[in-house]
């Protein structure tokens, strides 16, 4: 059987002159047999190609930081979907990483949560794309420490280890992320200090969190010297209408007058069930679109990005990647996105 790699390698061929061929049809552009295309024009002739054709989001794909995204508070764009990997093992990862990048995924979260990041990082190395097109973020836990001191040094601890978990790839993060707040204010602060500390040697790029409410985003804020989060990592999707005071709409709004993207973890969590499912699909009859892709273009929609979960390739994993990312040629509106808020 062909290796995950391989399999990558003649994915991309195949695209490269699916595109060249169809191309030189629509343009009637003839050229003897033994004439051959540079690198560049082929690559023009695959750009030329209308996604539709394909059946996909793009046909290929595009750096980081020309995909569809938010501008973050650092300047850097911030893609709208991100692939997060999920609790299996490291060759899983590696394979699943593989599968991502052939569908077009370039912003990654491999959570310490995982226990797989090496198995990204190989999957990273031998992808053949390069590092600059990327949008990597790790991911440091460190709730359990007490105090400003303990929290600081577990923290510390964390960012050296993702950065050890991920060499064979890279020597650096785009960013770090804290997965839940520490016991109290005090270590809050500690842990902040440690993901200044990683970003003062260069080795992250921009700091963010996860699970913080805005009183403990606040806790980082009351610093006026402190670097500020670029993202909040929530739960959040169609469906958690009576979550957050029952107003889910609220949470995004202090975390966006704080300067702070939220991304939406676990977005399909409660969206793919009961009424909301229906809700989805039956928009998604006006579109072409799946329930999943409704519940995600509501999520984009609502100024969110999100991190979808990558499970195992025996689950129809490339068809499911994919289906995540063609949600970028449409968009809801006013009303569809007011009827799923209530939901």
């Amino acid at each position: 059987p062909q290796s995950a790699l391989d399999f990558f390698a003649v994915r991309r061929h195949r695209m490269y002159m699916s595109a060249l061929w169809t191309f030189a049809a629509a343009c009637a552009v003839t050229r003897p047999p033994q004439a051959l295309l540079s690198r560049r024009e082929l690559a023009a002739a695959a750009l030329a190609v209308p996604a539709a054709a394909h059946g996909t989001a793009s046909l290929l794909p595009v750096p980081a930081s020309a995909q569809a995204g938010f501008k973050l508070n650092t300047g850097v764009n911030f893609p709208t979907a991100s692939f997060g990997l999920q609790i299996y093992d490291d060759k899983d990862a590696e394979e699943l990483t593989l599968v991502a990048l052939e569908c077009g995924y370039r912003n990654f979260f491999a959570s310490v949560l995982a226990r797989n990041q090496r198995g990204f990082a190989r999957a990273i190395q031998r992808s053949g794309v390069p590092r600059e097109e990327l949008f990597i973020c790790g991911s440091v836990l460190s709730n359990q420490a007490q105090g400003f001191d303990a929290a600081r040094k577990l923290s510390a601890r964390g960012c050296r280890e993702n950065l050890e978990a991920f060499a064979s790839a890279t020597d650096y993060v785009d960013m770090i992320m804290l997965d839940y707040p520490g016991p109290d204010d005090d270590s809050i602060r500690g842990q902040w200090a440690a993901l200044e500390e990683m970003a003062a040697q260069k080795t992250t790029r921009s700091l963010a969190v996860s699970n913080f409410s805005p009183r403990q985003l606040d806790v980082i804020f009351a610093d006026k010297s402190a670097t500020v989060p670029t993202v909040n990592q929530l739960p959040f999707g169609v469906g958690f209408a009576n979550i957050y005071d029952g107003n889910a709409a609220s949470i995004v709004a202090e975390n966006s007058k704080r300067g702070v993207v939220v991304q939406a973890w676990s977005p399909l969590q409660r969206a793919l069930r009961g009424n909301r499912k229906d809700a989805c699909a039956m928009i998604g009859q006006k579109y072409g679109k799946t329930a999943a892709q409704v519940a995600l273009r509501w999520i984009a929609d609502m100024g969110c990005s999100f991190t979808t979960a990558g499970t195992r390739k025996r689950d129809g994993a490339p068809a499911r990647f994919r289906e995540n990312l063609d949600i970028f040629d449409f968009k809801l509106t006013q009303e569809e996105i007011a009827a799923l808020a209530k939901l």
